[in-house]
């Protein structure tokens, strides 16, 4: 029987961070990924010869002596990354109904500001408020800032909801919905998403904003490199079946091969529900269980790949944001009818052409209620379906009609277009192990912040759970989190020293 000090659930950022780190710090690791491709969100697929991203888009926080970057020096990948910083004067783009106008969002601080001033001249006081705010907010997280500190911290700040504060700085209703254009990334709510979310995640990008050239995958592959050298293993293709209970503590897993395998310490980087499904336990009890499986979870995606013909499409070197009415907050409250009532459209960066990109992808909102006709298939590469003829007929009806809002925007798209791969719900619900396909996992709620924010240890003294249901999620958020969940381990006050030295 195999016996490892550490037992890893899952190949997402988290697991692999904390896989990283542990092995760095003398743990015998070994790491389960049910899919052929290591990564999670970070896996890449290629199509007609182009690298597609499956969910890393852009990287806030990767400047010099930024968070993400202090962090990616001390796993020792941060000088593998080849990156391309987006514009610095506008690295996400905020487009209303057919207005010829776009608002943009600068790199630092004061850039910010200016850039935004060009269209709303007088809120100048409104926008330091807000920039001062999103500090203000940021700076009551300890970990994100790589120092020890205290959870009282952030109780003064997690109960107050972005769209009230944005209200609150200003009057005039555009800048109210520049501001959270977008919004997309992170399934914004209006009167419940937390400001705390949107300033960790705005913080982010304001300070820096990058995309991977040739796609997010490497990052995956650089930690898997780290992993290795330093005597972890990782297993692809084995799904874990269940992880078992033996006198008070999680004794082993189950691999679907039907193997046992033993640890000292398990993490999963699973979604907390399907961690508790997995998991045989009389110690876990049925009210804790059933409170991680009625947590609400953020809306499904609409995913639409596109391959352009070589040459055709220019290269953007920023993300746009289109949103159908005046409101920003509107999109995620689409109908079968009126969707997509907003969408973001992401260039790839490729090492091959830095005029052209040779593919986009288009996210929007997509509810599961649309694909429950499908419930019962699965379809991931190592176990392939193509579902039914309907299916990829919902698909492409989906696509041409996402097609068609983006073409009111960018005339003359489609005949740029090689080939297209849509996404549903149902896509990342086979390979993330998301339940019904969720966008970002569990939905955070100002109304009720300590419902939604979920603890990396558990009530078995040694599971822990790592991933972007814990606190925020993106590349930074996710990190931050296996950081937290590997000090469980190792110590908090090291680790913090320990990546700060680096």
């Amino acid at each position: 029987m195999r016996q490892y000090d550490v037992i890893i659930i899952g190949s997402g950022l988290g697991s692999l961070v904390c896989g990283a780190i542990l092995s760095k710090n003398g743990y015998k690791v070994c790491i389960y990924e049910k899919n052929r491709q290591i990564g999670g969100c970070l896996q890449t697929f290629s199509r007609d010869k182009a690298i597609i991203d499956s969910g890393v888009h852009y990287i806030g926080s990767l400047g010099e002596g930024q968070t993400l970057n202090k962090v990616f020096r001390y796993l020792g990948i941060m000088d593998s990354l080849k990156l391309k910083q987006l514009d610095v004067d506008g690295f996400d783009q905020i487009h209303f109904k057919d207005e010829a106008v776009t608002y943009k969002m600068a790199q630092g601080y004061d850039n910010f500001i200016e850039q935004l001033l060009v269209h709303f001249p007088a809120e100048k006081d409104a926008l330091h408020a807000y920039c001062d705010k999103i500090k203000e907010v940021c700076s009551k997280f300890p970990l994100f800032n790589l120092r020890m500190g205290h959870y009282t911290e952030k109780e003064a700040v997690i109960g107050l909801d972005t769209c009230t504060f944005i209200r609150s700085i200003t009057d005039n209703e555009r800048l109210q919905h520049v501001l959270a254009g977008n919004n997309l990334l992170y399934a914004g709510v209006a009167h419940k998403t937390p400001f705390y979310v949107h300033a960790l995640v705005q913080n982010s990008y304001i300070e820096g904003s990058w995309k991977c050239v040739d796609g997010g995958s490497q990052i995956a592959r650089s930690l898997n490199k780290v992993i290795k050298e330093n005597g972890g293993t990782v297993i692809r293709n084995m799904a874990v079946s269940s992880i078992v209970e033996c006198n008070g503590q999680a004794d082993h897993i189950v691999l679907e091969n039907g193997e046992t395998v033993t640890g000292k310490y398990f993490i999963s980087g699973l979604h907390p529900a399907k961690t508790m499904e997995i998991t045989q336990s009389s110690t876990l009890r049925n009210a804790y269980r059933a409170r991680i499986g009625s947590l609400e979870n953020t809306p499904g995606t609409f995913m639409l790949n596109i391959v352009m013909k070589p040459g055709c499409f220019r290269y953007q070197n920023y993300n746009y944001y289109h949103h159908a009415t005046d409101n920003a907050w509107e999109g995620i409250n689409q109908t079968t009818d009126n969707w997509p009532q907003t969408y973001a459209m992401f260039s790839a960066a490729g090492s091959k052409d830095s005029q052209f990109t040779d593919n986009i992808s288009i996210m929007t909102y997509m509810r599961y209620e649309e694909v429950a006709t499908w419930h019962d298939t699965f379809n991931t590469d190592s176990s392939p379906d193509d579902r039914s003829a309907d299916y990829q007929a919902f698909k492409a009806e989906k696509a041409e009609r996402l097609l068609d809002a983006v073409e009111k925007q960018f005339p003359g798209i489609r005949d740029c277009i090689l080939a297209y791969y849509a996404a549903t719900p149902l896509t990342y619900r086979d390979y993330l192990a998301m339940p019904e396909g969720s966008m970002y996992g569990i939905a955070k709620d100002a109304n009720d912040p300590l419902k939604t924010m979920i603890p990396s240890a558990t009530r078995l003294p040694n599971l822990y759970l790592t991933g972007q249901n814990l606190n925020l999620h993106g590349i930074l958020g996710v990190t931050m989190t296996a950081v937290l969940t590997s000090a469980e381990l190792v110590g908090l006050e090291r680790l913090v020293n320990e990546i700060s030295a680096a």
